[in-house]
């Protein structure tokens, strides 16, 4: 009875230890797949991705009546990187004569889904005839080009990726994908052991690595979960959290995660991840619209996207795309007998895929600081967000043309050492307050101090339109035709300092009417006006303007001692344009979601802050600043009957050259000056005023015609007016009034036979 006992006590002893091992392992290798587990199911259900936001310009409509010339729709379709082409593919056009015939692609706007047309535009001298859809031979009323896209805001990793549903995924990709790189994957549980042998064997009698056994779902865990090391504990994780996938996930979310994790290419810093983004980064189109071959190219790339670059190694990645090729015959997907011609065709690469990079970093800044009042900027950068913003490639051309040809002549004339000239302008649309063009710097494409957003200097001149407006809110007293003393005047402060400003000029020019004060830019009737209205009047006036900052109440700030910004003077100007309505300057119509769900929309929201009439009768006077005034180049370049308002602003020993100034459809600030704030020897006229008077002429603007206000009447009355050095009494001029103040003839300045010039 003891033998047996001794027996089993021995086993005993040898199993135990074997048996507390294995359930040690047990239990550490539960917890180990227990944390993977967590792992594995919380970044997959969670956000799988930070998918940057993609920002678009305005899209161009296209309307009878429009004035756009046939070169402005040419360079907006170069843009957007539609192709010259007979063949009439989407995404390509063809000029004949005053016709160009336009093969639009589809886009999903944030208020309707275009679909894709054939498009016949029809011009009459710079200005559209006719749009119509040449299939259904139907005018149409307009049409919008889908926008351009001008860059992202991107999540620190910069990977960048339009997400796809598996629903709207080529099956065409589908197959191919399957035949090359998993062709059982939908009979396998995330691993192949076969394959794996298969793929060892392989390397073994190739001396290296040439096959892999990965499946699709080991490949998604790689890229997803997992480094690049090549190591075997690597390798054991890669399948154990592959079995776990596929435990908690339908082939299908698998698939569609690959699809979308893949890594393609690399754009600079950016990184192109996913089947979506890869075929408009190669081809300049979206992935539905990809033939066979453009297929197996993106298919050939999952084997090493940077090996097979098509734009730096075009022999390799043709060699790997009819590889793929022959696959898709053997399995059916493309005809055999069309192999030959197909292997034959070129890549077809665009020339340049479009960058993640924005060309307009000073524009992108406007909108970073604008969406940032309504959303978290980790939103921005991760949750997908389709921002379409304000900003017209056409007008921003125009603007950093001027700059760009203009800066180093005026340095020669200024005898400047070069680069020395720095620049900042904006351009926005005169009813909407939509910014049309932004520039922070001479550097346009470097991001970095945004100085129309940022730099802060004296304004000048650019001031000078508050202090008139604040006296022709009192119509009672201040009239267009009202006289004001030109004269010297000394003004002493609360602490003893005097302050003596001059002219220009440094001459007094005596009686002069409040329009051709304005208009000339005297600066001793102007201090003596804002004197007379009082300082926080004025200082009232420029609130009502549309200027939040606080205000320094000193005399000096009649002459434009007042620091500012290109944003905020064009946020002055805006005002004025707009009748005495403040209009938000804003960079942005609309977010949607990454679905396409309308998230925010950007309406015109205006309050009126001042009074039209009195608006009315300034603009007036700033129409004058350009007909007779410090202003008149304008009209070397322009018709007499193009009508425009503006005011030119020079600051203290010439530090600063600016023009602020509107048309029927736009409002422009420009902006010159040296960083060190040295003297830049140009005035508002001579520096600022001839890169506006280029961005007027080159944008097809609109003569300005002021609507009427309400009381506003006009009557003939004289007013002492100095233009061009000389100064006369103009008898039967005839001026706008608001309703109730218009003057006696006792109250008119007396015209003798000396001074008299009559104006029918």
């Amino acid at each position: 009875m003891k033998a047996p006992s001794i027996k089993f006590s021995r086993w005993r002893r040898i199993i135990y230890p074997f048996l507390i091992l294995f359930l040690i392992f047990s239990f550490f290798f539960v917890s180990y797949m227990i944390k993977l587990d967590k792992q594995v199911t919380e970044q997959f259900e969670g956000k799988r991705w930070e998918v940057p936001s993609r920002v678009y310009a305005r899209p161009l409509e296209l309307y009878a009546g429009k004035v756009i010339s046939v070169d402005q729709l040419l360079f907006e379709l170069r843009l957007l990187r539609y192709e010259k082409s007979t063949d009439n593919d989407i995404g390509s056009y063809l000029q004949q004569d005053n016709k160009v015939a336009i093969h639009t692609r589809p886009f999903n706007f944030w208020d309707e889904n275009a679909p894709s047309i054939m498009l016949e535009v029809t011009f009459k001298r710079n200005k559209i005839l006719s749009i119509k859809d040449t299939n259904s031979q139907e005018e149409l009323d307009v049409w919008r080009l889908e926008p351009l896209f001008i860059g992202g805001i991107y999540p620190k990793i910069n990977e960048d990726r339009v997400l796809l549903r598996i629903q709207d995924v080529p099956e065409t990709l589908i197959n191919t994908l399957l035949e090359v790189e998993d062709r059982h994957f939908y009979e396998h549980f995330g691993v192949a052991p076969l394959s794996i042998i298969r793929a060892l064997v392989a390397n073994i009698r190739a001396g290296g690595r040439v096959q892999g056994g990965s499946t699709l779902t080991q490949q998604l865990v790689k890229n997803f979960y997992l480094s690049s090391e090549k190591t075997i504990t690597r390798k054991l994780n890669e399948a154990l959290m592959a079995l776990l996938l596929e435990f908690h996930y339908s082939k299908n979310e698998i698939l569609e995660a690959y699809l979308n994790e893949i890594y393609l290419g690399q754009d600079g810093s950016r990184a192109i991840h996913g089947f979506g983004l890869a075929a408009e980064y190669y081809f300049d189109k979206p992935l539905e619209n990809l033939d066979e071959t453009q297929i197996a190219l993106l298919v050939g790339l999952v084997k090493g996207a940077s090996y097979y670059n098509p734009r730096r190694f075009s022999d390799r990645a043709l060699k790997r795309r009819n590889v793929v090729l022959m696959v898709q015959a053997r399995a059916g997907i493309v005809a055999e007998e069309d192999l030959v011609e197909l292997k034959d065709s070129p890549l077809n690469i665009s020339k340049y895929g479009p960058s993640g990079v924005t060309k307009y970093p000073a524009f992108m800044d406007l909108v970073r600081r604008q969406l940032n009042k309504d959303y978290r900027p980790e939103d921005l950068s991760s949750a997908g967000l389709r921002l379409f913003t304000t900003i017209d490639p056409l007008v921003q051309f125009e603007v950093e043309e001027s700059i760009d040809k203009r800066l180093p002549k005026l340095e020669q004339k200024a005898k400047l050492e070069k680069n020395v000239l720095e620049a900042a302008a904006m351009v926005t649309d005169a009813g909407s307050g939509a910014v049309r063009a932004l520039v922070g710097g001479r550097e346009f494409r470097a991001s970095g101090f945004n100085r129309a957003l940022d730099s802060h200097r004296h304004i000048g001149s650019l001031i000078k339109p508050a202090v008139y407006l604040s006296a022709l809110q009192q119509p009672e007293l201040y009239r267009l035709n009202t006289t004001l003393e030109d004269s010297a005047i000394t003004i002493t402060m609360e602490n003893g300092f005097q302050w003596s400003p001059e002219n220009y000029d440094k001459r007094e020019h005596g009686d002069v009417a409040l329009i051709s004060a304005l208009a000339n830019s005297y600066n001793l009737a102007t201090v003596r006006l804002g004197m007379e209205l009082g300082l926080d009047n004025i200082s009232h006036t420029l609130h009502a303007l549309g200027v939040e900052r606080e205000i320094a109440i000193y005399p000096s700030m009649l002459l434009g001692a007042v620091d500012m910004s290109v944003y905020e003077v064009l946020k002055m100007y805006q005002t004025l344009s707009a009748q005495g309505f403040q209009t938000p300057v804003r960079a942005i119509q609309a977010v949607t979601s990454s679905t396409g769900e309308v998230l925010s929309r950007y309406p015109i929201n205006v309050e009126q802050t001042l009074s039209s009439e009195a608006v009315y009768l300034l603009k007036t006077a700033l129409q004058e600043v350009a007909k007779t005034g410090t202003a008149k180049k304008i009209y070397r370049r322009m018709p007499q009957s193009f009508s425009v308002a503006g005011k030119t602003g020079t600051t203290n020993d010439y530090r600063d050259s600016w023009f602020a100034g509107m048309t029927g459809d736009k409002v422009a600030v420009v902006w010159l000056g040296a960083d060190d704030n040295q003297s830049i020897r140009l005035t508002g006229s001579s520096g600022a005023l001839p890169i506006w008077t280029d961005i007027i002429s080159a944008t097809a603007s609109r003569s300005m015609d002021i609507p009427i206000a309400e009381n506003i009447i006009f009557k003939r009355s004289s007013a002492i007016i100095h233009t061009s050095g000389s100064v006369k009494c103009v008898e039967n001029k005839v001026f706008p009034f608001i309703w109730g103040s218009v003057p006696s003839r006792l109250e008119e300045p007396p015209c003798t036979e000396d001074n008299l010039l009559t104006n029918d």
